[in-house]
């Protein structure tokens, strides 16, 4: 099934296309970027310490008007100090080894692209969502994120979005390269 997607997700008219990018995601110049953060919206560690930081107290001052976010929402605040013109925040689950978490992080991926979309962004930066302090184990993690990402672009055929699937590390960055390659070559469904 992934092998498919991706094949699909690769002939879209529109430029449409995911990449994997190892490094740091507050410094990509993309539409958006997406903040794996928690329910409170405040900042945290991790990505999302880092993304407020390096966007500025602005962000923090429109967070704090938006009320917190329940694991697979997706809210957006402006991106400040940021290259990227918006930030996506989204709350991954807490791993537990539950089928609920599965489907609640694939929620953060796909309504962070449907509200990227409502918003007319096309190019979109998520980092490895709920797999640093939320414990969600990275190959697993890749997986859904693989997966709802290349199934958001067959479902959406007529919209041009860039995804860039960003890894902090080399662990996340080989999670992903080895999903894709099994995929390409048919041993992954």
């Amino acid at each position: 099934m992934l092998r498919e997607l991706l094949q699909n997700a690769q002939q879209q008219p529109l430029k449409s296309g995911v990449a994997l990018w190892r490094g740091d995601i507050t410094t990509l110049d993309c539409d958006v970027i997406v903040n794996a953060a928690n329910g409170s919206l405040l900042g945290g560690g991790g990505v999302d310490g880092a993304i407020h930081r390096a966007a500025g107290p602005q962000l923090l001052a429109e967070c704090q008007t938006l009320h917190g976010c329940r694991a697979g929402e997706a809210k957006i605040t402006f991106g400040y100090n940021l290259p990227a013109r918006y930030v996506i925040h989204t709350v991954g689950p807490v791993y537990a080894g539950k089928v609920s978490q599965r489907l609640e992080l694939a929620d953060c991926y796909r309504n962070s692209l449907n509200l990227a979309k409502e918003y007319h962004l096309h190019s979109i930066a998520f980092p490895a969502i709920s797999t640093g302090a939320y414990g969600y184990p990275v190959e697993e993690a890749a997986r859904v994120a693989l997966l709802t990402v290349t199934q958001w672009l067959n479902d959406n055929p007529d919209y041009a979005m860039k995804i860039i699937l960003t890894c902090y590390n080399s662990a996340v960055y080989k999670a992903y390269q080895e999903l894709i390659d099994a995929a390409k070559r048919g041993e992954l469904t």
